[in-house]
């Protein structure tokens, strides 16, 4: 199997790089090995894990994640990993695919702590702290993947065109330089990604939330917790 860091040595290091087109290579070597990879995906909502599954199940097998104890407050993490157990369980169905599903245990005090330690708390949305954020996210789930023994692990956050895939992606390489388990590259939001988990959305009645998930960015959203609990 194809590592993403094989591939990238041989590319100009001046060159912006395309994740989607660096998937597509290592799928092409899955297909010219004859074999379906595991790939053990972190989830931060069902909406992002649509297109995501639907795109990765054409070539492996994927286990989702929902481990994110950034999510405030207890009652919207509960709510999100239900909904994307759902989600889960009703494209199995409607697909013939058998994506599984593992939830992490809640732990927002580990999330608090990084924060504060690090003075971020009133870092702008997108900035310092949500660089903190994917960095303790994905060396959590790189660790998960490690321990099961899955070929790869990745993310949906690339789905998100308020996200920054770029650094998202060098995190994740970064991690794969820690553990025993490749990164798998990733641009959910290429060839109209975006649009199609809109789509599918509606068509599986999925309900999208109105922030991220942390406390700090929903204060600087002017979200009202007490309304949206």
């Amino acid at each position: 199997m194809k590592n993403a860091t094989e591939i990238l040595e041989k590319m100009n290091p001046h060159q912006k790089v395309n994740y989607d087109r660096i998937y597509q290579k290592i799928r092409e070597s899955w297909e010219a090995e004859n074999i379906r990879p595991k790939i053990l995906l972190h989830s931060c909502c069902a909406p992002c894990s649509t297109y995501s599954l639907e795109y990765l199940c054409q070539s492996a097998e994927v286990t989702i994640y929902f481990s994110n104890s950034n999510i405030h407050p207890r009652s919207e993490y509960a709510r999100r990993e239900r909904i994307q157990k759902d989600f889960v369980e009703a494209f199995n169905k409607r697909t013939g695919n058998n994506v599984l599903f593992l939830a992490a245990p809640y732990e927002p005090n580990k999330f608090m702590s990084m924060v504060r330690l690090h003075n971020l708390e009133d870092e702008a949305e997108g900035a310092s702290r949500c660089t903190a954020c994917f960095q303790m996210r994905l060396d959590i789930f790189a660790e998960k993947a490690q321990e099961l023994g899955y070929d790869y692990f990745g993310t949906v956050l690339t789905l998100s065109p308020k996200k920054n895939g770029q650094l998202i992606n060098e995190i994740g390489l970064d991690m794969q330089k820690i553990y025993a388990v490749q990164y798998l590259p990733s641009d959910f939001k290429k060839n109209n990604g975006w649009k199609r988990s809109v789509e599918m959305c509606k068509e599986y009645d999925i309900c999208r939330q109105c922030y991220c998930g942390c406390v700090f960015a929903a204060r600087q959203q002017g979200i009202n917790l007490k309304k949206n609990p």
